[in-house]
Parts: structure tokens; sequence; C-alpha cells
């Protein structure tokens, strides 16, 4: 009997999930601006300050998420999620002032925007 109970909740249960989920799709307004800086060739010191741009000259009329994030990869990994170089900026400001953590010195680092997408500069380098 609970056997049976238990077999009919369940089966509720994913009725109910395929009702919700057949539900409409609301459109989302993804941005993703392209990284200006760093460029291919540009080179930065570990503890130097520069500004991380970005193109916001298309965005769409309504952002789905506009709080931004700067993440360093390196060789096309990200790296620290858990601290990010710059979190909680307006995705629309199209820059943002970052200080270069201090890494090994590489020529395969790039910066990636994040907002409501993800967008990765070309690879750069970062000295010591």
């Amino acid at each position: 009997m609970t056997t049976s109970y238990t077999n009919t909740l369940a089966l509720l249960f994913l009725a109910l999930l395929a009702v919700v989920s057949a539900g409409p799709v609301l459109k989302r307004d993804v941005f993703v601006p392209p990284v200006t800086y760093p460029r291919e060739g540009t080179v930065w010191k570990a503890g130097s300050k520069h500004n991380v741009t970005w193109d916001v000259s298309n965005p769409p009329k309504q952002i789905t998420n506009n709080k931004g994030m700067i993440i360093l990869s390196k060789g096309g990994i990200l790296q620290d999620l858990d601290d990010p170089l710059a979190e909680n900026f307006n995705i629309l400001d199209g820059r943002h002032e970052i200080t270069v953590p201090d890494v090994a010195a590489g020529d395969d680092y790039a910066i990636v925007v994040f907002g409501d997408s993800g967008n990765a500069s070309p690879d750069f380098t970062i000295t010591n």
C-alpha cells in the first residue's frame, strides 16, 4: 500500500513538473559586449592597475542581468572564480579598473567580462 501511494505521488509530481516545464518561455535579452581592452599584444605588470573596457554601443533595450564580473583566464581556463578581479558593477559602464593579480608570468592570459554572458579578450601577457 505504501509503495502504491509513493508511486502515485511521484507520478503526480512528474506530471506537475511537465506542465510547469511546458509553460511559455519568456524572451530574455542577453548582452554580450565585446572586450576592447586588453588587446592582443598588451603587456600588464603584476600589481599595476588597468581599465578593462568593453563595447556598450549596442545594448538590448532590457538586459536580464546588468551586474558585471571580471575574471582572469589562463590558457582558456577561468582562474579564481571565488575571488574575481571585480564584481557588482554596472555592465553598461563600459569599463572597470582592476589591479593585475600577482600571478606567474605568461602570454596566454585573457580577461573575461560576465554580465548576461561571458566575453573574453584576446590573449595578452602578464609579467612580474
